[in-house]
Order: C-alpha cells, then sequence, then structure tokens
C-alpha cells in the first residue's frame, strides 16, 4: 500500500518536482511510522493496565484445558515479538531457534517473571521499529518463507498483537465484573464524551493521545 502511494506522487505533485516528492514521501513515512509506535504503545497500555487490575492467581487462570491463560498469553506474544522483531530486516521473522508450541505451556511461575517477558517482547519490538527508516519500508523481508514488504510485516503484526490484548482484556473484566475500570470509554458515558469531543474544534490528533499522555 505504502509503495502504492508513494509511485502515485508523480500524478499528485505538479511538474513532477523531484524535491517535493522526496518531501512528501518523507512525511508519509514520518506519519506511519509515528503512528505504528503509537498504536502499539497503546496496546501495551491496555494489557498493563489490565495485569495492574488483577491479582497473581488470577493471571494464571486457565477455562479449561483448552483456553490459555493471561500469562500463557504473554509467553507466547513474547516468543512471537523475540522471534518477528530480533534482526527484522535480514532474517526470516520465524526464527530457527523459536520454539511456538512451548509458548503454550502454562510455565511462567509468577507475577514478575511475566513482567519481564513482556517487557522484553516490547523492548525488542520497539527497538526494531524505531531504527526503520523511509527506505525500509519496501524492502522485503520473510516469515516463513513469505515475502511481505516492511510495511506489511508491521501491519501483519499490529494485526496479530490486539487479538491477543483483547483476550486478556477480556478475562480481566470477567474477573473484575463491576470493580472493573474502564480502558475506554466507561459504559453509559457515551453521550458526555462525545459532547465533549464534539465541543472542541476540528484538529489533528492522534486518537492514542489522550491515553498514551496520562501514562
Amino acid at each position: 500500500m505504502y509503495s502504492r502511494q508513494c509511485n502515485q506522487l508523480v500524478a499528485i505533485i505538479p511538474n513532477h518536482n523531484t524535491t517535493e516528492i522526496r518531501r512528501y514521501k518523507k512525511a508519509m513515512t514520518n506519519d506511519y511510522l509515528e503512528s505504528t509506535i503509537k498504536q502499539f504503545e497503546y496496546y501495551k497500555l491496555l494489557g498493563e493496565k489490565t495485569f495492574a487490575q488483577l491479582s497473581d492467581e488470577q493471571l494464571f487462570w486457565q477455562y479449561n484445558e483448552e483456553s490459555n491463560s493471561i500469562a500463557t498469553i504473554v509467553k507466547h506474544l513474547w516468543g512471537n515479538m523475540l522471534s518477528r522483531w530480533t534482526d527484522f530486516l535480514t532474517t526470516d521473522g520465524e526464527k530457527e531457534w523459536r520454539k511456538r508450541d512451548e509458548e503454550f505451556d502454562n510455565d511462567i511461575v509468577d507475577r514478575v517473571e511475566l513482567l519481564a517477558k513482556w517487557n522484553e517482547g516490547w523492548t525488542c519490538l520497539f527497538n526494531a521499529i524505531n531504527s526503520l527508516t523511509e527506505n525500509d519500508l519496501t524492502k522485503e523481508i520473510f516469515i516463513r518463507n513469505q515475502g511481505h514488504n516492511v510495511t506489511e510485516a508491521v501491519n501483519r503484526q499490529l494485526a496479530h498483537y490486539p487479538y491477543h490484548i483483547g483476550q486478556i482484556v477480556f478475562i480481566g473484566k470477567m474477573f473484575c465484573n463491576e470493580k472493573w475500570t474502564s480502558l475506554s470509554i466507561p459504559r453509559g458515558n457515551s453521550k458526555e464524551y462525545n459532547a465533549d469531543k464534539f465541543s472542541e474544534p476540528k484538529h489533528k490528533q492522534h486518537f492514542t493521545d489522550e491515553y498514551l499522555n496520562k501514562k
């Protein structure tokens, strides 16, 4: 998608001005990467705000043998992140040293280890994505020998991780019930929330800013 948009710039910018095209491509790259990083930070925050509302025992609760506890989901995310984002541009995203099946063995021993794995995975991700440049986005990388440009590979993970973090939040809400602290718009407050938003003049703002700025 990114590469197609860039190729259309010649038709958009008058006289095929090379300097303007280069400037616009750089702005598109910066906007994409900044937005992507903010979204990853936002979903990381949702997980952490859920952990904070749960007891140690609840982090390890498993509904049945086929279900995953929060701890197991964290372990899977950790394994996936280390595999996908280590040497992101130069090696296949499914590393030979990854033991995916073992990620679903519920053997994390306590909250300390859970948070250590959680943070190690996210650190690997942010180190990789913060190093990306405009020229990297159209490079081809592989995940299980399937070719992706970098934008596609990033978007793939941006869809995968919220899927699992949604599972974490769902388990947390079931445990907390009426004691749950909402991570978005509290139930029954939509009208008030919207009135506040529409009372402001139109402006450019990333949707995650109001949450990330409260950390």
